[in-house]
């Protein structure tokens, strides 16, 4: 199961409102730039959030399924990027979790769900 999302500053700033993180890397583009990040970028949990979803709904549906989930934070992502999430069950029963920018670039790697 795949779903892709193009990220947006709107959604990044609703994300911030409504997580509490307002760290200026993630709103205010001049400060991102002052410490060497290319402009603005999307929290590493709101990927992850989206990530677990994704698991949600391969485990059918029930949050209440989902015991555990891991990731690696291993790239930034920018407004106006799309990354494409993805789950795929192995034969234990975990699922394989997955985050790529559309250019094939990991965003977050290592990712398992274990079920119940």
């Amino acid at each position: 199961m795949t779903k892709t999302v193009r990220f947006s500053r709107d959604q990044i700033t609703a994300y911030a409102q409504a997580s509490g993180d307002r760290n200026p890397i993630h709103l205010d583009e001049t400060f991102a730039r002052s410490v060497g990040l290319p402009g603005v970028i999307a929290h590493g949990m709101l990927q992850m959030g989206l990530l677990a979803g994704l698991a949600v709904a391969e485990a059918g549906g029930d949050p209440r399924r989902l015991k555990r989930l891991s990731v690696r934070f291993a790239g930034m992502v920018e407004p106006g990027e799309e990354v494409t999430f993805g789950a795929e069950r192995r034969p234990d029963g975990k699922l394989d979790l997955s985050a790529r920018k559309a250019d094939g670039t990991p965003v977050l790697t290592k990712g398992l769900a274990e079920l119940a």
